[in-house]
């Protein structure tokens, strides 16, 4: 048998590796854990409405502004430390910071009066809303585009005591490791509920991020003037400068933003979201689009055009458009009462006449407009003509927070190359998804990585597509790697820490501990023990040699030569160095299971059939009762080391989907997902722009691999959902109950 050290170091390096894990999962999706913040945040503005004499529509921007100032705070903490170590000195003093350095790294200058954490630790002697109010003064004054924009003197109507418990609540550990747009989703979320109340107009809603990034992604703002006249809270700015980040520029000088937004209320939160992110923007407030251009010089003027406009609005006043420049392909429809009947395609005309010569748009649109027929259909007619329409991708439903519809991606380019001009790629990818709630989808960034890749392919960059296909490897690698040995930085020192091997570890001291007691039990008792020790040594035997094949893969690859098509498609297909790798995996998942759920029978048998814990060489506390019990150690080294393992597979499955599907790195119709369409296809089919209608649907495959892990995790989304629902309604109508005196 073969030792794997003791029990204390295995699990100390455990508790390192959870360290390091843990810093590496605060960088996930913060949709996993959304609704939990949205849900006490919510509770806790609801608060105010029992407990003041506001309004519904009164307490919006109060909780709004206090989100603002928390979010704000974050970022600021977030850049902060990195900022000071940069700072000059003269004389052994340092400058001071400003709020240029903060402009830099996108974030607020706060000065102390305007630090969350002051505000939270006012005592009930204090008066809150007075220093809520200097914060506010005081941002405003460094920043004066948010000169009356942000609430103040709504605070003064809000009780002390209210105020000291909105604010503890709104400082929850979530919102101090948030990043991403998470204020533009907590904003989205309070948009919904305030609209339950009567508070705000629930009309518009919040485009999802998923969707944000993937149009960002293809139109790449990388630099200029980019516009979104459905603006709402902002979000595409705030992706748009993500983008430029990336590339190691500052959006502040790269690009300059313009939005219009026709609620003045949804204006102030725009402009509050683009400063919490240390960006400006020209956003014009109360503004209806239809009616209404307020930005001189911007038409045939914009490099990117982004937007999520209101879907199928009707009874736009045609007399007042008619002769508006920015439709150049003439109205799409006029009913008998002169009004336009669905503002789809004026929303698509607007965006097609703002772009200049070489301008891109991406925008979202109610997947009706793409075969929509009578007077729409001849304006996309005569948009497809101009040879401009570049991509068309369909999205499934779910993907919205607070509907369930579909939609697509639209995609217009100006400056498509001359191989391109008669042709637009249409791209189906309602079958991926990641499965979030019940309620919300998403893509993975993996996905979304993918689904980019093949846009790439489509404009003849097959080198981005090796180097993706290239980085999921290498992540599939350094998956299996991590499973054996992971270094951790801890203290200034280098910890080694390795899941699988202190798992198994932990495994044979369990097998140590137990065997005294069970070889006084009888036939059957040790034979469940015997049992138990066999599928541990092959799990060690097994463990062992995907260590050493790692190893030698691991050498392999760093060497080099997998650069391009050919050489990878080697690694991938079945007998692969990587394919086998996950195969093996797979079944190291199922042994690592197995394995920890026969030590886990054996000591609840032992304990609650065969009275162990009257027995001398029974040591309870250690086995199986203590805070650090074999039994818990065992179940948290497992977790990690099955972690890293699935890991392993999940990235493999990614290189897969695209070498798969796209063998020699270069476009092709694949049934089901994407297809290059010619114009003249297009006008065969009354110039609908539906992908669905030409990529077809693939082809059912046997599935040899079917992902029961990915299933189950589904069912239990469901099923949690279900459950939240069940409890909410069950408590609704309990206080229908008490409210009727019952």
């Amino acid at each position: 048998m073969i030792v794997f050290g003791n029990v204390c170091l295995a699990f100390n390096r455990y508790k390192n590796f959870a360290v390091a894990l843990k810093q590496k999962k605060q960088k996930m999706s913060q949709l996993q854990h959304i609704e939990a913040i949205e849900k006490r945040l919510w509770k806790a503005a609801d608060t105010l409405r029992s407990n003041s004499e506001l309004a519904s529509n009164e307490y919006f921007m109060p909780v709004m502004g206090l989100i603002f100032l928390r979010h704000a705070y974050s970022r600021y903490l977030g850049v902060k430390d990195e900022i000071v170590k940069t700072l000059p000195s003269r004389g052994g003093k340092t400058r001071d910071l400003t709020k240029e350095d903060f402009s830099q790294k996108g974030a607020i200058f706060l000065n102390a009066a305007a630090q969350f954490d002051h505000l939270v630790t006012l005592s009930d002697a204090d008066d809150r809303a007075e220093a809520i109010i200097t914060a506010m003064e005081s941002i405003e004054k460094d920043y004066t585009g948010l000169t009356g924009q942000l609430p103040k003197e709504e605070y003064r109507n809000i009780p002390n005591d209210v105020l000291g418990q909105l604010l503890r609540t709104l400082n929850p550990d979530e919102l101090k490791k948030a990043d991403g747009d998470i204020f533009g989703r907590i904003y989205e979320y309070f948009l919904t509920q305030f609209a339950d109340v009567g508070a705000h107009d629930g009309g518009e809603f919040f485009t999802p991020v998923s969707l944000v990034q993937l149009i960002v992604n293809i139109i790449e703002p990388s630099h200029g003037k980019v516009l979104d006249p459905a603006c709402g809270s902002g979000g595409m700015f705030v992706q748009s400068a993500h983008f430029v980040e990336h590339q190691h520029k500052n959006p502040g000088t790269e690009l300059t933003f313009y939005g219009h937004e026709k609620n003045k209320t949804t204006t102030r939160l725009a402009k509050m979201n683009l400063r919490v992110h240390g960006l400006e923007g020209n956003i014009a407030g109360g503004v209806l689009t239809y009616y209404d251009d307020p930005h001189d010089g911007l038409w045939s003027n914009v490099d990117f055009v982004m937007a999520n406009p209101p879907f199928n609005i009707d009874e736009v006043d045609a007399g007042k458009i008619k002769t508006d420049r920015r439709l150049p392909f003439g109205l799409p429809g006029v009913n008998k009462g002169g009004k336009v009947s669905n503002g789809n395609y004026l929303w698509i005309s607007y965006f097609y006449s703002y772009l200049n010569e070489k301008g891109r748009a991406g925008f979202v649109m109610s997947s009706q407009a793409s075969s929509a027929g009578g007077g729409e259909a001849a304006v996309r007619q005569a948009l497809v003509e101009t040879g401009h329409v570049d991509a068309m991708v369909d999205i499934r439903s779910n993907f919205f927070y607070t509907r369930t519809v579909p939609c697509q991606l639209w995609f217009l380019n100006k400056d498509k190359p001359k191989a391109h001009k008669d042709k637009v790629l249409m791209l189906d990818a309602r079958q991926v998804y990641r499965k979030v709630t019940r309620k919300i989808y998403d893509f993975s960034p993996e996905q979304l990585a993918n689904l980019t890749s093949i846009v790439w392919l489509y404009r003849g960059e097959r080198e981005r597509f090796i180097e993706l296909v290239q980085s999921h490897i290498q992540n599939c690698l350094d998956h299996a790697w991590y499973a054996y040995v992971m270094d951790v930085e801890q203290d200034g020192e280098t910890l080694e820490v390795r899941p699988m091997d202190d798992c198994i570890g932990v495994l044979q001291e369990i097998e140590q501990a137990i065997t005294p007691f069970y070889e006084k039990q009888g036939d059957e008792q040790r034979a469940h023990l015997k049992e138990f020790s066999a599928v541990l040594s092959t799990l060690s035997e097994d463990s062992i040699a995907f260590d050493k094949a790692i190893d030698k893969a691991v050498a392999k690859w760093e060497k080099g030569g997998f650069d391009n098509a050919e050489q990878l498609n080697k690694l991938i297909e079945q007998g692969g160095m990587v394919e086998q790798s996950a195969e093996t995996a797979r079944d190291l998942i199922k042994q690592l299971d197995l394995t920890c759920k026969l030590a886990g029978r054996l000591i609840d048998a032992a304990e609650k059939e065969l009275a162990a814990k009257d027995d001398e060489s029974w040591d309870s506390k250690h086995i199986s009762s203590g805070r650090d019990s074999l039994k818990k150690q065992a179940e948290a080294t497992r977790v990690e080391a099955v972690e890293q393992l699935k890991q392993l597979r999940y990235f493999y499955k990614q290189a897969h989907w695209l070498l798969s599907r796209f063998p020699d790195a270069e476009l092709v119709d694949v049934e089901g997902l994407v297809k290059l369409v010619d114009i003249k296809e297009i006008k065969a089919n009354d110039w609908s722009l539906t992908p669905g209608r030409y990529v077809g649907v693939a082809p059912e495959e046997e599935d040899d691999d079917f992902d029961f892990e990915e299933t189950l995790r589904d069912i239990h989304v469901e099923l949690q959902g279900l459950n939240e629902e069940a409890v909410a309604l069950a408590e609704k109508i309990a206080q229908n109950f008490r409210e009727l005196g019952v």
